[in-house]
C-alpha cells in the first residue's frame, strides 16, 4: 500500500534534551522572526518546570525563530489551499496541544477551521471569525468602535472623502491605508485631492481616515481561556521600523486600560493576547484606531514588565489557574530593540518539508 501524505512528512532530528518524547508541544505559526517570544515561551515553562518543546513553521528555511525552534516545518504559503491540511498534520504527528499565530496572515483561516484543531486535542489561541473579521477589515473596525461609542478618527472610502471635500467638509492632510492592510504597508498621508487621487491608484484597496495629532499607544490586552479580559498593558510607541515598534515605553494609564479593556469585551475577541492601538491627542481625547488579534510585535516588553502571557497561557493549557493582577506590571519600563544575529553551518539548516 502507499503512504499517506501525512505519512510521508519527513521527520529532522529532535534537539529536545530529556525524555523519549515531548511532554506538552507548541506550534508557533509563521514563526518568522519572533526569537524573543518564542524565548519568552521556553522561559515560562522552565519557571513552571513543564516539560515542553515549541516548534514552528514557515514558508522558508531561512527564519531566524524557525533555526531556534525544536522542530521546524517547511509549508505552503497561507493562501494555498493546502495549508490548514499541512498544520492538521503537523498538530496529528506531533501531538500538538497548542497553536499560536504570530501574524495575521492565516488568523481567518485559522478561526474558520478551530473545530478540526479541537478534534486532535490541539487548542489554537485565534478569536472566532466575526472578531477577526472586524478586525482585518478597516471599515469594519471603525463600525464597530463607532457604534459602541468609541472616540475613532473618521474613517471612509477614497469617493466619499472627495465629496465630502467638495461640501467643504473634509479636512487635509488625511491618512491613507488599506481597508484589509497591515504592519503599516501601503500607507501615505496626502494633503489636497490631487494627491488623493494618485495615491489612490497605487495603493490596492484605499481607505480615508483622519488624521490624527499626538502621542500613540499599543495596549497588550489579555484574554484568558474562557474570554474574560484579565491584564492591560498599555505601551508607548516610542519610534517603529517596517511596522513594528522598536522603541517602546510602559505607560500605567487607567483610562487606557479601562477603554481597551471594554473595546475587547464587547468584540468578543480572544482568547490570547489582543493588541490594541490608539491616540492621545493633544486635546486629551482617546482615540482608538486599530485592533489586531494576535501577539503584537511590542509584546516582549509587556511580558519583561511582569505581564508574563506564555506563562499565563501555559498555566491555563495545563489546568491551573495563574494569578494575575489586573496591574501587576512594572510602569515605565522601557524597550530598545536591536538585531541579532543566527549563526549556521549549512548541516545546521532545519526544516522538514511537509507534502500538500
Amino acid at each position: 500500500m502507499g503512504q499517506s501524505k501525512a505519512a510521508r512528512t519527513r521527520t529532522v532530528r529532535r534537539t529536545r534534551r530529556g525524555g523519549p518524547g515531548p511532554g506538552v508541544v507548541v506550534l508557533f505559526t509563521c514563526i518568522g522572526r519572533r526569537v524573543s517570544l518564542l524565548r519568552s515561551f521556553r522561559q515560562a515553562a522552565r519557571k513552571l518546570r513543564l516539560d515542553a518543546s515549541f516548534y514552528g513553521t514557515d514558508v522558508c528555511a531561512l527564519s531566524p525563530a524557525l533555526q531556534l525552534c525544536d522542530e521546524a516545518f517547511l509549508v505552503e504559503p497561507t493562501t494555498h489551499a493546502g495549508y490548514i491540511d499541512q498544520l492538521l498534520s503537523i498538530v496529528r504527528r506531533q501531538a500538538v496541544r497548542l497553536l499560536v499565530p504570530t501574524v495575521d496572515l492565516d488568523l481567518r483561516s485559522l478561526a474558520e477551521h478551530k473545530p478540526r484543531f479541537e478534534e486532535l486535542g490541539c487548542r489554537v489561541l485565534v478569536s472566532d471569525p466575526d472578531a477577526i473579521d472586524t478586525c482585518q477589515d478597516k471599515r469594519r473596525t471603525f463600525g464597530f468602535l463607532r457604534k459602541n461609542g468609541f472616540d475613532t478618527p473618521v474613517t471612509m472610502s477614497v469617493r466619499a472623502a472627495l465629496a465630502a471635500d467638495r461640501r467643504g467638509e473634509w479636512h487635509w492632510p488625511c491618512f491613507l491605508k488599506r481597508w484589509d492592510g497591515s504592519a503599516d504597508r501601503d500607507n501615505a498621508v496626502v494633503h489636497n485631492p490631487g494627491e488623493l487621487r494618485c495615491y489612490a491608484r497605487r495603493i490596492p484597496n484605499p481607505l480615508c481616515q483622519e488624521l490624527l495629532e499626538g502621542t500613540e499607544y499599543t495596549c497588550d490586552v489579555y484574554v484568558d481561556f474562557e474570554k474574560k479580559v484579565r491584564c492591560v498593558v498599555p505601551r508607548r510607541r516610542i519610534e517603529v521600523r517596517a511596522g513594528e515598534v522598536s522603541k517602546s515605553q510602559i505607560v500605567k494609564h487607567p483610562d487606557f486600560m479601562h477603554g481597551a479593556r471594554r473595546v475587547i469585551e464587547l468584540l468578543g475577541a480572544g482568547p490570547g493576547v489582543i493588541t490594541l492601538q490608539l491616540f492621545f491627542t493633544r486635546d486629551g481625547r482617546i482615540r482608538f484606531t486599530e485592533i489586531n488579534p494576535r501577539f503584537g510585535g511590542g509584546a516582549p516588553l509587556s511580558i519583561q514588565a511582569g505581564a508574563d502571557f506564555p506563562k499565563w497561557i501555559l498555566q491555563e493549557l495545563t489546568g491551573r489557574r495563574p494569578r494575575i493582577g489586573c496591574d501587576a506590571f512594572t510602569d515605565g519600563l522601557t524597550m530598545l530593540r536591536y538585531d541579532a544575529e543566527v549563526w549556521l553551518q549549512e548541516a545546521d539548516l532545519k526544516g522538514t518539508k511537509v507534502e500538500v
